[in-house]
């Protein structure tokens, strides 16, 4: 049998995981996740240090397709998501980085959007229907997503981005596309294009055209985030050894990808979540009351702009508590066991700036915001507990490329920018242009399906 998925607002019936993928977010706007999480055996587990990424990748996610992926199917799609490397790079001693910046569109969402535009494709191939993705974006969700489901038989894609707040090249990484790829930039925040998007799976007017999500508010975006800890773990840690993982956090999922590797059996002693000026959830860590930030701060680190993170609904459901989808907390989650699990941090631009400058001139390696967001975290967490022995992974998300004017005020000169990106930023741009209000983007979306 299939596994099941349930929605944190408990109001849904549970589905498989075609239809938690194909809906994006349950019919009550709760967000899926697995009714049992596998236990992967520890000789599984160990079995991975022997092992490339894409097996890896099999061994993991093969918990969650089986009955409705066949093992073969699921394979193929595996070797072709992941032909590119995952560098980890030592900063000194039992430190790393992690980069997860290899893949098409330079950034760790090309993990997640790559494998399912697989399995969406399949999914639609075997059903022969059609569906509209809708995708909100602070930066780098938008390209990854229009860059892996670019030419997907039987899938359109509309990206909203908020138009100030992300940069060059994050933006003509998904407005150079064209075919099944629209894109619309919205007059505000990214929590502004994010609302938009969920009331749009909600409103009953829009209930004729299949509409899905590749937003990290589907669950097709945390089974692949959660594979690369289990192969950090492999190549870094003894069997057994639990490690620290440093994960810059803007709407949580990448985060979330941690813990479920955790819950999954790997050995992990913290999970560090720092966030930027959107500091929503250290306050919430601290003190036990949810505030979310509205409107968002606008932060140097923008792939992190999010005053109100999804994830925090799955993240709250797995400590024993429910958030809604406005940030509503029904029940508490026990917060002696997250507080024991979760460290979070607010890094300011301030911070952010001198730690990039001190950190390329202590260790002569190349970080951009974001990156520097989890090393400050780190930190910042060291400084309240002894780390000890153990291995330390620092989550580095994107190319320095994509944010070439801070690195360059701080180091002096630009990044080398990867020839795909280079490539996409000589090619002319085409995108469409909205305010902030759901009518006239509920009229738009309804053309666009018609289109």
């Amino acid at each position: 049998m299939s596994m099941k998925f349930y929605s944190t607002n408990g109001q849904s019936p549970a589905v498989n995981l075609q239809d938690a993928l194909l809906a994006g977010q349950a019919p009550d706007r709760g967000l899926y996740l697995p009714a049992q999480i596998p236990r992967l055996p520890r000789e599984t587990i160990a079995s991975f240090a022997a092992k490339p990424y894409h097996q890896i990748a099999f061994d993991v996610l093969s918990q969650y397709t089986r009955g409705v992926i066949p093992d073969p199917d699921l394979a193929r799609m595996c070797r072709e998501a992941y032909d590119f490397g995952i560098p980890l790079e030592v900063i000194q001693g039992r430190k790393f980085l992690m980069r997860l910046d290899q893949g098409p569109t330079a950034s760790f969402k090309d993990f997640a959007a790559r494998m399912m535009a697989r399995m969406f494709g399949f999914f639609l191939n075997q059903t022969g229907g059609k569906l509209t993705i809708l995708t909100a974006t602070s930066g780098d969700t938008g390209a990854a997503v229009a860059r892996a489901f670019h030419g997907i038989p039987g899938v359109r894609v509309l990206v909203l981005f908020p138009v100030a707040e992300v940069s060059a090249s994050q933006r003509k990484l998904m407005t150079t596309l064209q075919g099944n790829v629209r894109t619309l930039a919205v007059d505000g925040k990214f929590d502004d294009c994010q609302a938009m998007v969920k009331q749009a799976f909600a409103d009953p007017d829009l209930r004729h055209i299949p509409l899905s999500s590749a937003n990290s508010i589907n669950i097709g975006r945390l089974l692949p985030q959660c594979v690369y800890y289990f192969f950090a773990a492999s190549r870094l840690a003894d069997t057994d050894e639990p490690v620290v993982f440093s994960v810059p956090s803007g709407n949580f999922g990448d985060m979330m990808g941690a813990v479920l590797a955790r819950e999954m059996g790997l050995p992990v002693r913290k999970i560090i979540a720092p966030v930027n000026d959107n500091d929503a959830f250290p306050r919430f860590l601290a003190t036990g009351v949810y505030q979310k930030v509205s409107p968002s701060r606008n932060s140097v680190s923008n792939a992190m702009n999010v005053g109100h993170p999804s994830n925090l609904a799955r993240l709250t459901a797995l400590y024993g508590g429910h958030m809604d989808e406005t940030g509503k907390i029904h029940r508490q989650p026990d917060m002696d066991r997250m507080r024991r699990d979760l460290f979070s941090s607010s890094i300011s631009d301030q911070k952010t700036r001198s730690s990039l400058k001190s950190f390329w001139e202590q260790y002569n390696i190349l970080l951009e915001p974001h990156g520097v967001v989890a090393w400050q975290g780190f930190l910042d967490w060291a400084a309240t507990e002894d780390m000890g022995q153990s291995p330390i992974v620092m989550v580095e998300t994107a190319n320095p490329a994509k944010f070439p004017e801070e690195v360059e005020k701080v180091v002096g000169w630009p990044p080398d920018v990867p020839f795909h990106m280079q490539a996409a930023m000589d090619l002319p741009e085409d995108f469409d242009r909205m305010t902030v209000e759901y009518g006239r983007f509920k009229a738009y979306l309804m053309k666009h399906q018609a289109s």
